[in-house]
């Protein structure tokens, strides 16, 4: 009853919160979100080409092992998700930023300077991840309390930001790594990193009236948190969050394997997870906008859904270039709507007052999908000799039709059985 009661006082005095829903602040948000958002995605979405240079060249027949590189960077990205609230509080989104402007490229470069795998284990995964929680809530959160009837479209930027720099940093990295080594690339990674960091610490700032309540209130966050969690709609955004990261990453990160397994040329592989990000990136502004106009959990579903199907139907039958370059793209339209617009309905589904304590739990159920998703997906490729890539793609599908399914369960739930924009 106090968590409740708690709850609605918290929710009047938000009432007259009233976004600016754009104008110069909002848009300059925007902007330093997106290069936030544009490192540390840069770093996760190009991990497809250290993962194919590591396995080739720097640390052979162990692709199992070298997998969880990449899962423990992006699993730790959501890592703050319970204390959410509590360390933005503490430090302000200021210097949550400006530590993950140094934790993150000295990550970098401490992995160029290793020569075991289980040093990479603690740089270019644990460290960099826990630098890059540090981006994620406040580039998130701030785009999402400066916002209301175009949140999907401001999201959609922003998130532009993250396809920008895996398109970006994939090519840039694969350059590097073919005429100076893997070192010189994770050195060159952390430089790129240190300016597109330091833009959004100067940027990205909370909407001062949504600030100014979170100081105010005194409400224990597991109050909050508790009473979402006795919400059906909100239960069931956990349940599409925590699913879909088991299997969304897995066609990011293997592609560059898979074409090199079809003998394709190393530039196809490398270019497979580009694609992938370029279109992320133009569709994410086109999800936003598209969920604004036509409803986002209607977007939500059918994206979730159709990325689920893309890879049962044509990831499993591509054994050509052409056709690993279709499912590519038609990957990165749905993957982009997914992504896009579950962190757009979050403050319809939990309410503006509780966007700390809704994003928190929602991003910290993706931990466990992220961290052993992918190498999942690599050891059911590595049961058969020689490696089969079909049965990852079956994985990782049946995961996101699946969620799909509890997306529309979600849209229902919340808007009924009519055809109306939800």
């Amino acid at each position: 009853m106090e968590a409740k009661q708690d709850v609605k006082q918290d929710r009047a005095a938000c009432d007259e919160i009233e976004p600016p829903n754009g104008g110069r602040e909002g848009w300059t948000v925007v902007f330093g979100a997106a290069c936030g958002l544009f490192a540390i995605y840069g770093v996760n979405y190009s991990w497809g080409t250290f993962l194919a240079e590591y396995k080739t060249h720097v640390y052979p027949g162990q692709m199992t092992q070298l997998s969880w590189i990449g899962s423990i960077n992006i699993a730790f990205y959501f890592i703050l998700g319970p204390i959410n609230k509590w360390v933005t509080r503490l430090m302000g989104y200021r210097y949550m930023l400006l530590f993950a402007t140094i934790v993150g490229p000295f990550a970098l470069m401490m992995a160029s300077l290793t020569n075991a795998i289980w040093q990479l284990y603690l740089t270019q995964g644990l460290l960099f991840g826990i630098s890059a929680s540090f981006v994620w809530f406040p580039c998130i959160g701030a785009v999402q309390q400066h916002f209301t009837t175009r949140r999907g479209l401001a999201l959609g930027l922003t998130l532009f930001g993250s396809g920008v720099g895996g398109l970006a940093m994939s090519n840039i990295n694969l350059a590097v790594i073919q005429h100076l080594g893997y070192h010189w690339a994770l050195r060159i990674t952390g430089f790129i990193c240190l300016v597109f960091l330091s833009i959004a610490t100067a940027l990205v700032k909370p909407f001062h009236g949504y600030y100014d309540s979170l100081v105010a209130d005194t409400t224990p966050t597991w109050h909050k948190q508790k009473a979402l969690l006795k919400r059906p709609e909100f239960l069931l955004l956990l349940a599409v969050a925590f699913i879909t990261t088991f299997g969304y990453l897995v066609p990011s990160f293997m592609l560059p394997s898979f074409a090199n397994s079809l003998g394709l040329n190393p530039w196809v592989g490398t270019n497979l997870s580009a694609i992938i990000n370029a279109v992320n990136a133009v569709m994410k502004i086109f999800m936003g906008w598209a969920g604004d106009r036509y409803g986002r959990f209607n977007v939500f579903f059918v994206s979730t859904f159709m990325a689920g199907l893309m890879c049962l139907v044509v990831w499993t039958n591509a054994t050509t270039e052409a056709a690993v370059w279709v499912f590519a793209v038609l990957f990165g339209v749905f993957g982009c709507g997914y992504l896009t617009m579950l962190a757009t309905i979050v403050p319809q589904v939990a309410g503006y007052d509780l966007i700390s304590e809704a994003n928190g739990l929602m991003y910290f159920m993706n931990l466990p999908g992220y961290l052993t998703g992918t190498p999942i997906a690599s050891a059911i490729i590595n049961t058969t000799t020689p490696p089969t890539y079909r049965y990852a793609a079956v994985w990782a599908g049946l995961l996101m039709a699946v969620a799909g399914l509890f997306a529309f369960a979600l849209r229902i739930v919340h808007g009924g059985w009519n055809l109306k924009r939800i």
